[in-house]
């Protein structure tokens, strides 16, 4: 990688169990796999900004490297990580054949933010119209 090279590339990356069976149950487990996930990533100098491992699926957001396309890293990260939860459990894990892979924007960010904010404004509007109404029915008040 050029030292002079900057990118803000971020891929949500998902795969899938293969037949999308939900060989990953123990939730503990999921939970080591997702610390793994993200040790090994930093090793590949492939920064994860998150992830979460469902039963039968995978999520992670990345930064993805100048030097590398999402292909290598969808096959860094599910082939090491498939010989690593096979050294971990009995039987045999397999992953599905390939991802998915979107752009995560800024403008995304954006739109996520401003969902939140509008939420929180829609739950204090709701709390203040409850404690109102509770205000009133305890002085006997009717709204």
């Amino acid at each position: 990688m050029s030292v002079r090279s900057f990118t803000k590339i971020r891929i949500h990356l998902i795969w899938g169990t293969k037949g999308h069976e939900k060989s990953l149950p123990d939730r503990e487990f999921r939970k080591k796999i997702s610390q793994h996930l993200v040790v090994n990533s930093a090793s590949k100098n492939i920064f994860m900004k998150i992830n979460y491992v469902n039963a039968d699926h995978v999520h992670t957001l990345i930064d993805l490297p100048t030097n590398k396309t999402i292909e290598d890293v969808a096959h860094l990260l599910k082939g090491e990580l498939s010989s690593w939860i096979n050294s971990e459990i009995a039987n045999k894990f397999n992953w599905a054949i390939g991802y998915a892979a979107f752009p995560f924007l800024s403008q995304s960010l954006i739109q996520l933010l401003s969902t939140l904010k509008t939420r929180k404004n829609i739950i204090k509007e709701y709390l203040l119209k409850r404690s109102t109404k509770s205000f009133c029915l305890v002085i006997k008040l009717k709204i």
